[in-house]
């Protein structure tokens, strides 16, 4: 192995590179720690057991450790002195681990926030379907799944399938979907093969990381060509026609010394499968009826049966039953999302990355990033993303850990993707406007089936028509009524047939009769209608989005003792949606930017670490924001960390919070950087309806939206116990201040001596809490390892909203339940015998999550409980090193317990899968001949 070099200057640095074996397989020990003695200089082995290691100058003494193992210390002198490091097993591991092996590095131990992470290793052996699947295994996780292709990973509450209180970053770069302000969970990110690391920084970042770093911060670390060159192949096949393929490829050149001076890498990656079913018939939570109605009722999953208010509650006084006995709560058909949305999954993701030395220590790379989808997202409404495009070009100049300027670009495509509930909607409308369709179901009834002397009046036992005065008319009709419910149900029917005609009684005339699912007349309606515009027509939506971001850093060293970050950043959104999402209508361009300045002081005092940052942000809408954050760990001992930290985060109101204007159908869901007035107020415009009386109507102002604002104290404990047991332990308490959620109101124009509007419509209005929202929350992690290869972990948190009393009803959903927790077993690099068969390099990992039911509020639609329910992921893995080959069988939800993750989205089941992976590390090196 070749170290180079020459003569050492104050400037110049000698890289060493070499290669850690086992002594007594010589196989490669993956992931060991390879530290300069004396310093916290280091890195981990790759999959090879090869590492590349630069220092000032020769000799050095490296420190060599890996679980299972004893330290080694291994002295270089010479440039040309080849590194082979053999470890030995350590036969007293057995009876006593030492936690400082189990990759629980010093930075991990004395990070002042709660992090969770996943290294190499940790990714490889996740017992779930994939890597970002693995993180709601770790204390403090939450995912919401609103379908196969579609995943959100949270922390600390207010959980959604809009993530817009976390961030998250791939390589230092925001990985969300311009015009959305939020990311899809990693159907845009980065492949597995090309993740090197994982870290969950769970509460307020936003000292170092910007707005949005509100509840946490998702950041992936890709590999580097420099340190991982070489091939990977990945194939994946399981259950629900599951397929996955990835491939990387990772060249380096170095010079005649040995130096590293140009690389690249190439990612590839596919995936399809057959996406989870949404078949929720219950009725939704503002349903008026059930099943049992013969006038239908309201269904999570089937859209355009929705109550829309009006006249067509026929139960609430005496007078409207004696006019419809009977006729009760009726409702539209609407269509199943079923019948509605293709669930087929589909994903491809794609990168080039170039780097290049501009010196032995500055680094210059180019990297350009490609994704195409199509899944299913569920927001206020659910849709059908399809053959969504994602592009992201990336220009950095860096010396690593030392400073950085970093530029990068992001564009979206919405493609062919449209709204399902509109779809339903507007599929209905061809047919008849609600309000017609209404008035032809009830007066075909009342004149076919109601009037006395009628069907209805005829049921044995039915009250006498001059019995309508008496109190008890209309309990004793309901008994009748209900013993002739095969009656009613036969009367309902017809007026439903009747009002889905394109007939009409009451100036109900349809352009067309209701199209039942699956016919002709319903796919040629449901393909005009799904690719025209929102907004002309249709309910596709455009959207072209873009935004641009600059960022810069240096970190300077004051003395021994401290260390000074410093750096800026600026951004510029440019949505472009034509009318469809944002009010960028008639040739208006929106264009809305960001800017922002950081500076952070660390200082070592013993065994004291003082962290201080400060940042200040400024968006062209709103005023100017400080974030400042503080923090100390105290290490008594080397197994013992004590930490505290103040830290607050900004988060400003999201594109669609300042500039959205969508038709949902049941209303128009407004951006609000201006303010709005004389917005009738929901319950006081329906109680005007029960009674015709305009002094019931009451009004409301919603102030224009403005930034949030959260602080957050935590304290937590890690720390190793009787050698064997690794604790972390932490507790949170966040105040939200200006909390964004949205308002409902109604616009309604009323001429005199017509007690009904001439016209109204409902809006739901982005707007700020007027109430301080409480959180708290406790996580407790505990690592057992024992034996020489295992290790038993378990994980339990608590997180609770404290409302103190208050009303408000913009206070938005918490949507997390109090209590979960994780137990798990796991095993790596197995050597046994089983009678004259010798087994080696296997490993397992099992692990059981529980989750305490809760209430999940999204939109009306998507409100309702998530049952208490318990998920077994488990996987099986064998290595075989000289095919550099390793093999895992798994399964996440192992039992196939089906559940709902997110109120709206479908059942979640189990998918099993076979995965193959090639790691064939020592290719992909040019060196130049001396």
């Amino acid at each position: 192995m070749v170290i180079t070099g020459g003569v050492p200057t104050p400037w110049a640095q000698v890289t060493i590179k070499g290669r850690v074996v086992d002594a007594e397989t010589q196989e490669p020990v993956i992931g060991a720690a390879v530290v300069v003695k004396g310093t916290s200089k280091g890195v981990a082995t790759d999959t090879e057991g090869r590492f590349s290691l630069q220092v000032q100058r020769l000799p050095v003494t490296l420190n060599v450790s890996s679980i299972g193992f004893k330290k080694t210390d291994y002295e270089v002198r010479s440039a040309d002195q080849k590194i082979e490091i053999s470890l030995k097993a350590d036969k007293i591991f057995l009876q006593s681990i030492d936690i400082e092996d189990s990759r629980i590095t010093q930075k991990q131990q004395e990070q002042p926030l709660t992090v969770e992470s996943l290294d190499l290793i940790a990714i490889r052996e996740t017992p779930a379907g994939n890597f970002y699947d693995g993180l709601a295994n770790m204390k403090g996780v939450d995912i919401t799944a609103a379908s196969l292709g579609f995943k959100v990973i949270n922390a600390r509450g207010f959980n959604s399938t809009s993530p817009v209180r976390s961030l998250q970053l791939i390589d230092g770069v925001d990985n969300q979907s311009p015009g959305l302000n939020f990311s899809l969970g990693n159907f845009l990110g980065s492949p597995e093969l090309d993740v090197k690391k994982v870290e969950l920084i769970q509460g307020a970042s936003s000292s170092y990381f910007g707005p949005n770093a509100f509840n946490g911060v998702i950041n992936m670390e890709t590999k580097s060509p420099f340190e991982f060159p070489g091939l990977n192949v990945l194939v994946k096949m399981g259950e629900r026609s599951l397929f996955e393929g990835g491939l990387r490829w990772a060249h380096k050149f170095q010079n005649r010394a040995g130096r590293d001076v140009f690389a690249y890498k190439v990612n590839a990656y596919y995936m399809r499968a057959r996406d989870w079913e949404a078949t929720n018939y219950a009725p939704a939570t503002d349903s008026k009826a059930g099943p049992d109605n013969p006038g239908g009722y309201d269904a999570v999953n089937r859209y355009g049966d929705e109550y829309l208010g009006g006249k067509n509650d026929f139960i609430s006084d005496s007078s409207e039953f004696k006019l419809y006995p009977g006729l009760g709560v009726i409702y539209r058909d609407g269509y199943r999302e079923v019948d509605l949305v293709d669930y087929e999954v589909e994903n491809i993701k794609s990168n080039v990355a170039l780097h290049g030395m501009l010196s032995p220590k500055v680094e210059l790379l180019a990297s350009s990033s490609f994704s195409f989808g199509t899944t299913v997202y569920q927001g206020e409404n659910r849709f059908r993303l399809k053959d969504v495009l994602f592009f992201q070009h990336r220009l950095e100049v860096r010396e690593k850990d030392k400073w950085f300027l970093r530029t990068y670009a992001t564009h979206e495509d919405a493609g062919k993707s449209y709204d399902a509930v509109v779809t339903a909607f507007m599929l209905q409308n061809n047919c008849k406007p609600n309000n017609k369709w209404y008035n032809d179901y009830s007066n075909y009834y009342q004149i076919n089936f109601a009037l006395p002397g009628q069907e209805v009046w005829q049921l044995p036992g039915f009250p006498a028509p001059s019995f309508a005065g008496d109190p008890r008319f209309i309990d004793s009709a309901l008994k009748v009524l209900n013993m002739y419910k095969d009656s009613l149900w036969k009367w309902h029917q017809m007026a439903r047939a009747y009002a889905n005609s394109n007939q009409g009684l009451a100036g109900g005339l349809g352009i067309y009769p209701y199209f039942p699912a699956g016919s002709y007349e319903f796919d040629t309606a449901f393909a005009g209608i799904t690719s025209r515009p929102l907004g002309r027509g249709g309910a596709r939506f455009f959207d072209r989005s873009a935004l641009w971001h600059t960022h810069g850093e240096y970190k300077f060293k004051i003395g021994t003792l401290m260390d000074l970050t410093a750096g800026a950043n600026f951004r510029l959104y440019m949505p472009n949606s034509r009318g469809t999402i944002f009010s960028d209508t008639s040739g208006r361009v929106i264009r809305n930017y960001e800017g922002g300045l950081y500076a952070g002081l660390e200082a070592r005092l013993g065994k004291v670490k003082l962290n201080m940052a400060h940042r200040l942000d400024k968006n062209v809408n709103f005023p100017l924001l400080w974030s400042p954050a503080l923090s100390v760990v105290y290490t008594p001992q080397k197994e013992h960390t004590l930490r505290l930290s103040f830290a607050s985060a900004i988060r400003n109101p999201t594109l669609a919070d300042q500039y959205l204007y969508y038709n949902v159908g049941r209303a128009i869901l407004l951006g609000n950087l201006r303010g709005f007035r004389n917005l009738i107020t929901v319950p006081s415009f329906v109680d005007y309806f029960d009674h015709l009386d305009t002094s019931r109507l009451e009004y409301m102002v919603i102030k224009p939206v403005r930034p949030e604002r959260v602080w957050t104290t935590e304290v937590g404990y890690r720390g190793t116990l009787f050698k064997r047991v690794y604790v972390d332990l932490s507790a949170y308490y966040s105040i939200y201040q200006n909390f964004i959620g949205y308002k409902l109101g109604v616009d309604a124009k009323f001429v005199p001596l017509n007690p009904f509007p001439v016209k109204f419509q409902a809006y739901r209005v982005a707007a700020n809490s007027e109430d301080v929202v409480h959180t708290r929350g406790v996580s407790l992690q505990v690592t057992y390892f024992f034996k020489k290869y295992y290790a038993l972990t378990g994980n339990y948190t608590y997180n609770e909203l404290d409302r103190r009393g208050s009303t408000d009803p913009l206070i938005p959903a918490f949507n997390t339940p109090r209590h979960k927790f994780n137990i798990g077993i796991s095993g790596r690099d197995i050597k046994m015998k089983l009678g004259k068969v010798r087994l080696n390099n296997w490993g397992f990992n099992f692990n059981y999550r529980w989750i305490e039911g809760f209430l999940f509020e999204g939109s009306p639609q998507f409100t309702g409980r998530i049952d208490s329910y318990g998920l077994l992921d488990a996987q099986l893995n064998y290595t075989y090193p000289k095919a550099h080959t390793t093999l895992k069988i798994g399964a996440t939800n192992l039992l196939n317990n089906r559940v709902y993750l997110v109120y709206g989205g479908p059942l979640i089941g189990r998918l099993a899968y076979v995965q193959l992976q090639f790691d064939m590390g020592s290719w992909g090196v040019t060196r130049k001949k001396k």
